[in-house]
C-alpha cells in the first residue's frame, strides 16, 4: 500500500528513482513492478533492507521488465551519490524520525536531476497529535517519531532548496483509527483484541481492495488521512 502516488512522479520505464528511508521496500518494489523503473532503496536499518530484498521474490515480474530494484544501507544526511543522478526521489515517512534536519532536505534535492520530482510524506499534524496525546510512550519509542509537521511548515522547509511546489494530497484515511486504538492501548503485554481486529481489517483491505473501502478511504482522507504527501520539482 503506497503512500506516494506514482503517477505524480513524471517517470518513464527505465528511469532511475531513489527511495530514501525505504523500510521494507513497499515503494521501491512497487516502482520496479508497476512502473518498470530502476529503483534504489536505501535505509539505515539493515534488518529492513534484508526484508526488502526477500520480498521481491514474492512478486511475479514480467520477463519483459528489464528494470532493476536494489537495496542498500545509507544515511539521508550524507547520501553516497553524485549530484543530479535521479529522475525522481521519494522520501516517505522519514523526516519525522530525524533529530536534526540540517542536511537531510538539501541532500535529497542535491541528488535529484533538474526537472525531476521530489515526493515527501510525513504523518499529518492532527492525527499524529492525537497519537501523542493518547500515549506518552508513542513518541518515546527508540527510532520513533520525534517531531510533528504542520503542512505549512513542511512546505517551507522543502522550499528552502532549489525546488518549486507542485501539489499535495492526503493518504491512508483508514489508518488513523488503527493508530489511535494502538496508542490508546499502548504498553499492554498483549495487543488488545480490537487493535488486532482492525489490523486484520486493514490487511483484508490491502489484499482485496473492495469498492466499499475505496469509497470509505476517499471520504476519510480529507479529514483524517494519516499522511500528508507533497510533490516538488527541482528548478
Amino acid at each position: 500500500m503506497q503512500t506516494i502516488n506514482f503517477d505524480n512522479l513524471n517517470i518513464n520505464a527505465g528511469d532511475l528513482v531513489l527511495d530514501v528511508g525505504c523500510g521494507e521496500g513497499r515503494h521501491s518494489i512497487g516502482l520496479h513492478v508497476e512502473k518498470e523503473v530502476n529503483a534504489v532503496g536505501m535505509d539505515l536499518s539493515k534488518e529492513d533492507i534484508k526484508t526488502a530484498k526477500s520480498r521481491i521474490k514474492d512478486f511475479s515480474i514480467s520477463d519483459q521488465n528489464k528494470s532493476s530494484c536494489i537495496f542498500g544501507a545509507g544515511d539521508i544526511q550524507s547520501l553516497p551519490f553524485k549530484d543530479n543522478v535521479y529522475d525522481a526521489v521519494i522520501c516517505s515517512e522519514v523526516l519525522e524520525h530525524l533529530e536534526s534536519l540540517d542536511n537531510a532536505v538539501s541532500e535529497i534535492v542535491r541528488v535529484l536531476k533538474p526537472g525531476g520530482v521530489l515526493a515527501v510524506s510525513v504523518p499529518r499534524y492532527l492525527p499524529e497529535l492525537i497519537c501523542w496525546k493518547l500515549s506518552s510512550e508513542y513518541s518515546q519509542t527508540p527510532g520513533g517519531h520525534v517531531r510533528i509537521f504542520k503542512q505549512k511548515e513542511l512546505k517551507q522547509l522543502i522550499l528552502k532548496e532549489s525546488v518549486s511546489f507542485r501539489s499535495f494530497h492526503w493518504s491512508h484515511g483508514l489508518h488513523s483509527p488503527y493508530w489511535w486504538l494502538k496508542c490508546l492501548f499502548w504498553g499492554r503485554k498483549e495487543e488488545h483484541w480490537i487493535v488486532k481486529k482492525y489490523h486484520q481489517f486493514l490487511v483484508w483491505d490491502l489484499m482485496h481492495d473492495p469498492l466499499l473501502t475505496r469509497f470509505l478511504e476517499a471520504i476519510l482522507k480529507p479529514f483524517i488521512g494519516k499522511s500528508l504527501v507533497m510533490y516538488f520539482i527541482k528548478d
